[in-house]
């Protein structure tokens, strides 16, 4: 891309501003009159013609942005503008208000973030980047079935229903899961691998369920998804009226891909940074029409997670960078606090 002008940045910038507001092409006559600019309408539109030349804005009817366009407008305001104080502080009374649970922490934000951005929001529920055991409780409930519930370090849970063989009484299982939780609290799966082999049958079995989930939620991938607005996009003429968009409204379907794409993206920003894709940065097909702002939460090496918000190119940045910013640092310092209340 060319070096841009001080006069040709601000009229890009007002370009897209102003399509962002409007929805509607742009033409140099406007920006004259709506910026009172010192400068003919004819000179606007032979900057605007080199805009376009150079890839930041297309024509149709008017100018509009580009990928580029748009790209360069979010490199401009990304660290212009905080959330303001009053949204900032009905925010945070809202998660007050809230039992200090990770659920329902993530259902708020996901419904805050749809609500403040009026698009559709993202998170992933927080997981350990090191998966530590931190307490197995095993349940007697039917016949042969015994509910198992482990607890990770962080507050990640885990229940599943196991059948065993034959019917064990509450007191054998509560041994067994006491004797786990002694050698075993704090330790990574790594750890727990290389620990002596069990002689109890049963502790040997469940000690290998723990290993087995404790490597699968390992693995890398993002965790549960808790979305919110997606009346939102359908209200979008360029998402409910477009072959893309309505590419892009099944890929909300696909849990698994929304997780690949959620993992893979933020994975290497830190905790608080805002990242931008623009027009399926990452080769994402399904996301051609589509932003996605997103930033990691959590405490690093303990539990972490991504949220953000999905919605048209034409979304505000302006507005939704810093909303995003914010709702990073709020559950950073929500999950701080459960971790250091435990």
């Amino acid at each position: 891309m060319n070096k841009l002008t001080e006069r040709q940045k601000t009229i890009l910038m007002l370009v897209v501003r102003e399509y962002i507001d409007s929805g509607q092409p742009v033409g140099s006559k406007l920006l004259v009159k709506n910026y009172r600019m010192d400068i003919s309408s004819a000179t606007v539109r032979n900057e605007m013609r080199a805009l376009t030349e150079m890839g930041y804005l297309r024509t149709t009817s008017g100018r509009i942005p580009t990928e580029d366009g748009y790209r360069y407008f979010v490199s401009q305001v990304m660290h212009q503008a905080d959330l303001p104080n009053a949204i900032q502080r009905t925010i945070s009374h809202q998660f007050t208000q809230a039992h200090s649970s990770i659920e329902q922490w993530m259902t708020l934000a996901a419904s805050v973030l749809a609500h403040q951005t009026q698009i559709v929001s993202l998170i992933t529920a927080p997981r350990n980047e090191q998966v530590i055991f931190k307490h197995v409780e095993l349940i007697s409930t039917q016949g042969r079935q015994v509910l198992m519930v482990l607890v990770f370090a962080g507050g990640d849970i885990s229940q599943q229903v196991l059948t065993l063989a034959e019917t064990i009484p509450q007191g054998r299982l509560s041994l067994v899961a006491e004797r786990l939780n002694q050698s075993l609290k704090s330790l990574s799966e790594e750890a727990i691998s290389a620990l002596p082999s069990r002689t109890d049958l049963l502790e040997k079995d469940i000690l290998l369920l723990i290993q087995q989930e404790m490597h699968q939620r390992g693995d890398g991938s993002a965790g549960e998804i808790y979305m919110d607005g997606m009346a939102n996009i359908l209200a979008e003429p360029s998402f409910a009226d477009s072959d893309g968009g309505r590419r892009t409204l099944r890929f909300f379907d696909e849990r698994s891909r929304l997780q690949d794409l959620l993992s893979s993206t933020i994975a290497d920003s830190s905790i608080g940074g805002v990242q931008v894709l623009i027009g399926g940065d990452e080769g994402w097909e399904e996301l051609r029409q589509c932003s996605m702002v997103l930033a990691r939460y959590g405490v690093p090496g303990q539990a972490v997670g991504t949220l953000g918000v999905l919605g048209p190119m034409r979304m505000h940045y302006a507005r939704t960078i810093p909303t995003v910013r914010f709702m990073a640092d709020l559950l950073s310092g929500l999950i701080t606090e459960n971790l250091s209340g435990e």
